[in-house]
């Protein structure tokens, strides 16, 4: 094997970045994952910068089969459905080629929506800007959205409960973008709102995003668009406000009814012929009366007369019922899951197999007795060095063998980092010992660097790829695990040909 003196310390880089610079020829997962505020547990990618080639691949060519937004693939600003090559579901907006002429304006943007991550959001996971190319790419939603149900429902309508959940949901989102200081959403509507696999309603992040840099914000019927928005062609927050009562009103009347006349109708006191019918009766009064009087400041005509985020979460939170019942039965789906990863195609070795059981203890039995037989290395040294580093640097190596061994693996971390950090000799091993030792200690994402820097030195080594799909495994990225488990298994086999002289 042959390795360069390296000075890189992959303490002071990014995973993602390291990633991408080191695998994006192989793979390249999302890293490191992120927890989507506001509970749940619920992770989701950092975001990223993808390849036009990897999202050609993922959407079939952007194949018409699979456009997922309401209008034609012949119409600007498209969504198609997509699957990256770790399995994960993505949803990818393809904007119009004149939309975003400057691609940095494009990147800056979409960074700052990317920041945002909340399990309210279907959020926003990466773009790409090459060539004349602008797309979002963002958390995929399987089943559909709330105008569809709402709207053109074929085996049951919305219970009234769960009109609530989306209500509040979506005013949780809301609340958490303007707290985040991205209070602007364009063309909040029905068709905005999308539910995830278990069937919770998420806000889509691509509203968080104008169509285009200098272009409209609102693309819906006029009747349903904020008025300060006709007079001076500007979003605001209250522009949101007003939007978010259009959506209240589609919740309460089950139809496209324009804000005007629904005004005129709670101003008459009509408010029982608002309710849509289909609900038959099965909702209370009380809260449809509260609700009715939420949409009606929310579609006040001066700006400063509408409740901010905050009323809107204060107002729905307390009308929530059920919420001990998922909202994939409340609305008739079935509990959704990502695809299995396939199985291994190549059978594994000792390693490989306890790798593949997450069976630590057989992993650090196997680098000991495997011992520095892949360093095999000639280090290019001045006398200098050899007189006045290496004696301490291999002596720090030989602590951390001893704790490795002893299955010390706190003071093993110390040792290894000291021989490390001198960088004047390189080791694969010593990252890999080290990679193993951050995994005893719980510490997937330090070990996941370790297997990457290891990767680096040693490009074609297989317990390095071993070792990443541990890290990717203890991440919960089983996908990403399974196919670092083939990559490995694969060089292993192409090693031993080439060791037979096949």
């Amino acid at each position: 094997m042959g390795c360069c003196k390296s000075s890189l310390q992959p303490e002071n880089q990014q995973t993602a970045e390291k990633w991408s610079n080191q695998s994006q020829q192989r793979r390249r997962p999302s890293l490191p994952l992120q927890a989507a505020e506001g509970g749940g547990g619920r992770e989701v990618p950092s975001f990223d910068q993808f390849s036009l080639a990897e999202l050609r691949a993922a959407t079939d060519g952007f194949s018409p089969k699979n456009v997922v937004s309401e209008s034609s693939d012949k119409t600007p600003n498209v969504v198609y459905k997509g699957r990256l090559q770790n399995r994960r579901s993505i949803a990818v907006k393809k904007f119009s080629r004149t939309a975003w002429p400057d691609p940095k304006q494009f990147a800056e943007e979409a960074w700052g929506v990317g920041k945002l991550r909340h399990r309210r959001l279907a959020n926003l996971i990466g773009y790409c800007c090459e060539g004349d190319e602008r797309l979002l790419v963002a958390e995929y939603m399987p089943n559909d959205t709330l105008a569809k149900h709402l709207f053109h429902w074929e085996n049951q309508t919305i219970e009234w409960a769960m009109r609530l959940r989306v209500a509040f949901y979506i005013a949780e989102a809301l609340d958490y973008c303007s707290n985040e200081e991205r209070p602007l959403y364009h063309d909040l509507n029905a068709y905005r709102v999308l539910f995830d696999e278990d069937g919770d309603p998420r806000l889509s992040c691509f509203g968080l995003m104008k169509n285009s840099r200098d272009g409209k914000s609102y693309s819906t019927n006029l009747a349903y668009t904020p008025p300060e928005y006709l007079r001076n062609g500007r979003v605001t927050p209250e522009s949101v406000i007003f939007s978010f009562g259009t959506v209240l009103l589609d919740l309460l009347s089950g139809k496209r009814i324009p804000p005007s006349r629904a005004l005129d109708m709670i101003r008459d006191k009509n408010t029982l012929v608002l309710m849509d019918s289909h609900l038959e009766g099965n909702f209370s009064t009380e809260e449809a009366t509260t609700l009715v009087d939420l949409a009606s400041q929310c579609l006040q005509s001066e700006p400063r007369d509408r409740p901010n985020s905050k009323k809107l979460v204060a107002t729905l939170g307390p009308l929530q019922s059920k919420s001990e019942v998922p909202s994939y039965i409340m609305m008739g789906f079935e509990k959704q899951h990502e695809e299995a990863p396939p199985p291994l195609q190549q059978p594994l070795s000792p390693m490989g197999e306890a790798c593949s059981r997450m069976d630590l203890t057989a992993i650090h039995q196997i680098l000991v007795m495997t011992h520095y037989r892949d360093d095999e290395v000639t280090n290019e040294l001045s006398f200098q060095e050899w007189t006045q580093q290496m004696r301490d640097m291999l002596e720090a190596r030989k602590r951390g063998d001893f704790a490795f061994r002893d299955k010390e693996f706190k003071t093993a971390i110390e040792c290894y980092s000291q021989f490390i950090d001198v960088g004047t000799m390189i080791s694969p091993t010593v990252y890999a010992r080290r990679s193993l030792c951050h995994l005893m200690n719980d510490q997937p994402d330090a070990a996941l660097r370790d297997a990457m820097q290891a990767q680096c030195l040693y490009p074609d080594w297989p317990t390095a790829f071993y070792m990443q799909a541990v890290a990717l495994a203890k991440l919960n990225m089983q996908g990403d695990s399974q196919d670092m488990l083939q990559e490995a298994a694969t060089l292993e086999e192409k090693r031993q040909k080439n060791t037979r002289g096949f």
